[in-house]
């Protein structure tokens, strides 16, 4: 044989990989990312809600990749995704390289607190006002452009909805997309809008796979309480009066919205309305007395309690505190559905998650409390750049799904 042909011969042989070019430069991270999704879930739908993006998104990078290797790496089909031999043999390195990135990223973050500088600045103006005794409408400004700063994730769908003589935003990762989940904005009850929260309503959408609707409750101090419970009533028996069945649907809330979620349970209790399968409260504000607030030790701008309870009166208005409408952790909390609850570390109102799922549970509720190390209020704000604010949705979105298929 020819010393040639041996070659050929060799490196023919198999488990022999054979030499050939190296990739092109181009190939990028995502890429990578979006290939090792869909191959640990063999599903386009489940790999997309993990990485926040649309499935059309999601095809476009993994054909990218496929043109820039320049071989087929996943076989598709109408109801299933396999992998080939080449996709085989590209998986455990991609796993292997980007396990590598992320460590050697998320090393340097922590050692230069890239993170926590980045959360720092958003929250900054909006902490200098509010606690500078800024005037409502500047205070409501700075929030709007808090929120403007984090964008939806790739292929939101809004579009504007007259939810029982409500204005609210449905928000979904596609266009036909069930409307199941009902959130509550935060903003201390005096701001925050639909419109700014779309980027929490969107990255919801997109780990659940249906859609939110975010209703643009009336604020304090013009419209005191009961105007938000009587809103976030009317929103929701419009979904109960579109053909949506309570038990598809998760009332969610954020900060002030969480603690607006528990009104809403409390009211429907209260009514003799059906409620809703589950609530998900993010980091709930639920002490309006604002006692609970604990401090915490990394420096991160929030609210001081004396501001807290300005905003407490302006919405509570001549109302009695103990009202267990806007007191659920002095109420009969009996009856309510099961409530995930997520906080994080460094949240000054981890004491108000901690109480509330520590009083639902002595009512025989199904409460369970997540516990996150994030160091801000509300870090699931920050999912685009924040890996436990990615962990805490994904779980968040399990949650919701449970009922929503």
């Amino acid at each position: 044989m020819a010393a040639d042909e041996r070659e050929r011969d060799e490196r023919a042989r198999p488990g022999q990989v054979l030499p050939l070019p190296p990739a092109p430069d181009a190939i990028e991270l995502r890429h990578l990312r979006a290939f090792v999704a869909v191959s640990e879930e063999l599903n386009f739908g489940r790999a997309a809600a993990r990485l926040f993006l649309s499935q059309p998104a999601l095809s476009r990078q993994i054909r990218a990749l496929e043109r820039l290797i320049g071989s087929d790496l996943l076989r598709r089909s109408t109801h299933r995704v396999e992998l080939t031999l080449a996709g085989d043999a590209l998986l455990d390195r991609a796993r292997r390289l980007l396990a590598d990135l992320d460590d050697a990223v998320r090393s340097t973050r922590s050692a230069g607190g890239e993170l926590a500088e980045r959360v720092d600045r958003a929250w900054r103006p909006v902490h200098d006002l509010t606690n500078g005794g800024a005037e409502i409408h500047q205070v409501r400004a700075a929030m709007e452009e808090f929120h403007a700063d984090l964008a939806p994730p790739e292929g939101t769908v809004v579009r504007p909805v007259n939810a029982g003589g409500v204005p609210a935003l449905a928000v979904s990762d596609a266009a036909d997309r069930p409307l199941t989940v009902l959130h509550l904005h935060g903003g201390a009850y005096v701001g925050g809008s639909a419109f700014g929260f779309r980027p929490l309503a969107g990255a919801l959408s997109v780990a659940t796979g249906v859609g939110v609707l975010v209703p643009e409750y009336r604020l304090a101090p013009e419209h005191p309480f009961p105007a938000a419970v009587d809103d976030a009533v009317h929103a929701y028996e419009w979904l109960l009066d579109s053909g949506v069945p309570p038990e598809r649907i998760t009332v969610s809330g954020d900060s002030a919205g969480g603690g607006l979620a528990l009104s809403l349970l409390m009211t429907l209790k209260e009514q003799q309305v059906p409620l809703p399968a589950q609530a998900l409260l993010l980091c709930p504000w639920v002490d309006l007395t604002c006692e609970l607030q604990q401090p915490v030790h990394e420096p991160q701008p929030f609210l001081d309690p004396q501001q807290q309870r300005a905003f407490a009166a302006a919405y509570l208005g001549d109302h009695d505190p103990g009202d267990p409408r806007v007191s659920p952790l002095t109420a009969d909390l009996s009856g309510l559905p099961p409530i995930l609850v997520q906080t994080a570390t460094g949240d000054p109102l981890t004491g108000d998650a901690r109480r509330i799922v520590e009083r639902a549970c002595s009512f025989g509720v199904d409460a369970r409390l997540e516990i996150y190390p994030a160091a801000t209020h509300v870090f699931h704000y920050f999912w685009s750049f924040l890996p436990e604010a990615a962990d805490a949705l994904d779980h968040a979105g399990a949650f919701i799904s449970r009922v929503s298929d």
